[in-house]
């Protein structure tokens, strides 16, 4: 490997510490580096091409912003975890340093992880706009400042499925499904699955079960006219939705690569481990 970003948590004094001690054990092993921190996805984009891997030094969370940044471009992501449960990181703290010359002589194995593609439509003064976003988790249309619940009429390959009266409505990746989506009483898929999920949260008279949906499904949230609700990608970007908007949802071509180091365990030995922090 020949260059590597290093994408840390810049609110964690021990995430910017190690990320100065990882520069420095690049550098020492002639390994161009660059540094941003999670929060920059700008910044995070500019410097990712021509990088042949991702470090990020945080939690789940951190992964997320960067997977985020890196899309569509497919440079693989290793964390290390400096949060609590690291659903999605591969190194402690302590093994940083110690495995790295691993990575850099390409030791590890890359475990392929879906993502969703959402294009947000809006028309105002009758102009139309769009948005596009990946996601590695999920994607949430739920009410916003006003404790109401919201109309969100949901279609499935263009055919109307229900309008759901609810809090919201969570679409999830396999990935996310041990996330938001799971507290909303959505399964758990396996995270290599393509399968995604669509899970209403606190439905009032409508359509209450959650649906494990084709990889070949592509869904339409639009939002009622009767009060504002709110767009969440992947927990940190969000946006005010007004009334008529609409969410196009589908499998994306573009994966999240993470390269791990560990022996592939099974997912399901270490879910309850994992799920108990």
């Amino acid at each position: 490997m020949d260059r590597i970003g290093i994408v840390y948590h810049p609110f964690n004094k021990d995430a910017r510490s190690l990320a100065k001690k990882l520069a420095g054990f690049l550098c020492s092993s002639g390994v161009r580096s660059w540094a941003s921190s999670a929060w920059k996805g700008d910044e995070v984009r500019k410097n990712v091409d021509g990088s042949d891997l991702v470090v990020t030094i945080g939690g789940d969370g951190t992964i997320l912003r960067a997977a985020q940044a890196v899309a569509p471009r497919q440079v693989p992501i290793t964390g290390i975890n400096l949060g609590r449960f690291g659903f999605l990181t591969e190194l402690t703290i302590d093994e940083a340093i110690d495995k790295m010359p691993a990575l850099l002589a390409g030791r590890g194995w890359l475990d392929e992880r879906a993502m969703l593609e959402a294009e947000v439509i809006t028309t105002q003064a009758g102009r139309e706009g769009t948005q596009r976003f990946f996601t590695l988790n999920d994607i949430v249309v739920a009410r916003g400042e006003i404790a109401r619940i919201i109309d969100v009429e949901a279609s499935i390959d263009g055919e109307l499925l229900t309008t759901y009266k609810a809090d919201g409505v969570i679409v999830a990746t396999a990935t996310g499904s041990t996330g938001y989506a799971l507290s909303a009483g959505g399964p758990i898929l396996n995270p290599n699955a393509d399968e995604f999920l669509m899970v209403p949260i606190l439905p009032y008279l409508s359509l209450r079960p959650p649906l494990v949906l084709s990889p070949k499904t592509a869904v339409e949230l639009k939002v009622g006219n009767l009060h504002k609700a709110v767009l969440s990608i992947d927990g940190h970007i969000s946006l005010p939705l007004e009334g008529g908007t609409s969410i196009k949802i589908k499998l994306s071509s573009v994966k999240t690569c993470f390269l791990r180091v560990r022996p592939r365990d099974s997912f399901y030995s270490t879910l309850e481990r994992k799920l108990k922090g």
